[in-house]
């Protein structure tokens, strides 16, 4: 009876290197008109640049250029979108109180 032959063993193969996580931000922008921009992002100064391309929002297209007011940092892309829903309930009193402090 003819023996099967064995496939040789598979080179292993290093693993690929990730690309570093960004991390999630929440952003506000002042827009030329004077009226505030709340959005996330994970990467600012790409988004900053596209808001400022006309390639952004379309809130920011005909209000442009921005500029940044304020960012921090969240945890993860969920918290960064209860982040940015929160802040966009508040009055602009509110807003503008927020950003201040």
């Amino acid at each position: 009876m003819p023996t099967k032959k064995k496939k040789p063993a598979a080179k292993a193969k290093p693993p690929k290197a990730k690309p570093a996580k960004k991390k999630w931000q929440l952003y506000v922008l002042l827009c030329k008109d004077g009226t505030l921009y709340c959005g996330i992002t994970n990467d600012l100064e790409r988004r900053i640049a596209q808001h400022n391309a006309g390639k952004g929002a379309r809130y920011t297209r005909g209000r442009g250029p921005v500029s940044l007011v304020r960012s921090w940092p969240q945890k993860s892309k969920s918290a960064a979108l209860r982040a940015e829903f929160s802040f966009k309930k508040l009055s602009r009193c509110a807003k503008d109180a927020y950003l201040a402090a």
